[in-house]
């Protein structure tokens, strides 16, 4: 496919009146904790050998995931799946202490693969409960991410889901709160519920750096932009993907005339572009840049032309791969030259 054109960073996005164009925000697709998650699976399947198994979905996109099983890793829901003695990776999302006892239980051989930034919550989690705050979590129940920040310090967490919680959230007079939560939440509704919360608590103690992570942020001002002179914005991403699902959301508030998420090219139908001038494309943090490349490809198939980039951001952050693996892969490397 044809490279795209860049707009400087800092441009703005315009579209001409009856031009066709195409705007595709940078950055988009991974981010540093995605590529180190599934790095660490591909890393791990050829150190141990196949099978792998790796708790829940390594990151939340059903192509990586579909990817890595031909590559012979196993993906299971819980650890009693998982045969004794085996090799398992938790996933990018990260996981409660009670998932480390129980794999150490079955004599699991763990490589964790959560993305620092999570892990980075689940610090704070731990020391504000040490310090007798009850946490106000911000999140949605049931994604792994804040079932495993909220399994550090179960006493001591409120889940909070959207700004209308606050009003019957009650509690005893001199409670110290604090808050926090989970990385791939909209930055716009987290801080509504931040401000409903101050306004409520005014004790509220912050965590001391924002909780949600750069690449949701990066991609979400990058959405904004590329929003407001587009028709329709296509997000790539999987339907259990928080980050994507945010990003339609945000889109639409932004301007955009329409947005939908897909999978991938497959999804789309040719009925959302009648009529559309002037279309913008995004992914979540956890899409292969290929599966937007099939997107593109299908936009100039239907007349459309080679798209415009619109930058935002730069992003460099890389993140070390888990120590387990880095020593298990130096122990092989040196194993392999004959030095021991």
């Amino acid at each position: 496919m044809t490279s795209p054109d860049f707009v400087s960073l800092g441009m703005p996005a315009t579209v001409t009146d009856g031009q066709r164009d195409v705007l595709l925000a940078a950055p988009r697709g991974y981010c540093a904790g995605v590529d180190r998650a599934v790095i660490t699976v591909e890393k791990a399947l050829d150190l141990y050998g196949a099978p792998v198994y790796v708790r829940k979905q390594i990151v939340h996109n059903k192509h990586v995931v579909q990817g890595l099983e031909r590559r012979g890793a196993i993906f299971v829901e819980e650890l009693d799946q998982v045969p004794e003695g085996s090799t398992v990776v938790f996933s990018a999302h990260g996981v409660s202490p009670a998932v480390h006892l129980a794999a150490a239980e079955r004599n699991l051989k763990t490589v964790d693969a959560t993305c620092p930034l999570v892990t980075k919550v689940h610090h704070e989690a731990k020391r504000f409960a040490k310090e007798d705050y009850h946490i106000l979590l911000i999140g949605h129940a049931g994604h792994e991410e804040v079932e495993g920040t909220a399994g550090e310090a179960p006493d001591h967490i409120t889940l909070v889901q959207t700004p209308s919680d606050v009003d019957g959230l009650e509690f005893a007079e001199g409670t110290k709160l604090s808050w926090l939560s989970q990385t791939t939440l909209s930055v716009d509704e987290t801080m509504e519920t931040v401000d409903r919360l101050r306004e409520k608590f005014p004790q509220l103690l912050d965590p001391p750096s924002d909780d949600i992570c750069y690449a949701t942020q990066n991609r979400q001002l990058a959405v904004k932009e590329i929003a407001r002179s587009s028709d329709l914005v296509v997000v790539v991403g999987s339907s259990n993907s928080s980050n994507s699902v945010r990003l339609v959301e945000v889109a639409l508030e932004a301007g955009a005339k329409a947005a939908y998420r897909v999978d991938d090219v497959t999804e789309l139908e040719d009925s959302w572009f009648e009529g559309v001038e002037s279309v913008g494309v995004t992914s979540g943090a956890s899409v292969p840049e290929d599966l937007v490349e099939g997107v593109l490809d299908f936009l100039v198939e239907r007349g459309y032309p080679v798209a415009t980039a619109v930058h935002t951001a730069q992003e460099s952050l890389i993140f070390a791969l888990p120590p387990e693996l880095r020593r298990d892969m130096r122990a092989a490397k040196l194993e392999g030259s004959g030095v021991g």
